[in-house]
């Protein structure tokens, strides 16, 4: 319905030590739908939130401040009070299963083995929100996938990356606007090969990340 609000809920770890890394790019795209406009925070739902229209359609971008595994409790508080069922939520995350920028949207689904998307499901009980998945990259050795997820984008990465975030942001509108077929259809596209695709390795970590803030 065209005035029904809908959640459109960015995945990633609070704190700055975690802005720029491949696991953040959720927050990333709803920080481009928002703009220069200020958040606020909701210490209910423990999220930075913003009441925005696209294209004149009202939604509320959300960002969960409860690290990436943990996600699910603020999804679940902010659908109850502003009663949003799950078929009018948009959950963006990191997919490190997809090549580098490639944008794969679906009505509904599986976790496919993202902890932070699992957890809104288990929270919400249900799977039938949609999701709008960034591929992150695939070059990581077999046991580093918790590593690669944490470590920033190399210089080759970060054009492809960055287009993949507006792309990403048009989907939202897209979705929002015009409905999850439409979006589908429009951006579920393979994008041009990074010139390297083999990231440069991560500066050993300054402490243990939080519990939570992994895959």
């Amino acid at each position: 319905m065209a005035g029904t609000r809908r959640l459109i809920v960015g995945l990633g770890n609070p704190t700055p030590q975690y802005k720029a890394t491949r696991h953040n790019v959720g927050f990333a795209v709803v920080e481009q739908l928002c703009g220069k406009e200020p958040w606020r925070k909701d210490g209910r739902a423990q999220a930075l939130v913003a009441d925005r229209k696209l294209r004149g359609r009202p939604v509320l971008l959300v960002k969960p401040q409860t690290f990436m595994n943990r996600s699910g409790d603020a999804v679940a508080n902010l659908a109850r009070r502003y009663a949003c069922r799950p078929e009018s939520i948009m959950v963006v995350a990191d997919d490190l299963n997809l090549p580098l920028g490639m944008l794969r949207i679906r009505a509904s689904g599986s976790a496919g083995g993202h902890n932070g998307m699992q957890d809104i499901m288990d929270a919400l009980g249900s799977e039938a929100f949609a999701r709008l998945r960034i591929g992150i990259g695939t070059a990581y050795k077999a046991g580093q996938q918790s590593r690669f997820v944490l470590a920033p984008f190399t210089a080759d990465e970060r054009p492809v990356i960055e287009e993949a975030i507006v792309r990403a942001a048009q989907g939202v509108t897209t979705y929002v606007t015009e409905g999850i077929t439409q979006a589908m259809n429009r951006f579920n596209r393979r994008v041009r090969k990074v010139a390297s695709a083999t990231p440069s390795p991560p500066p050993p970590p300054q402490s243990t990340p939080p519990r939570g803030a992994l895959e």
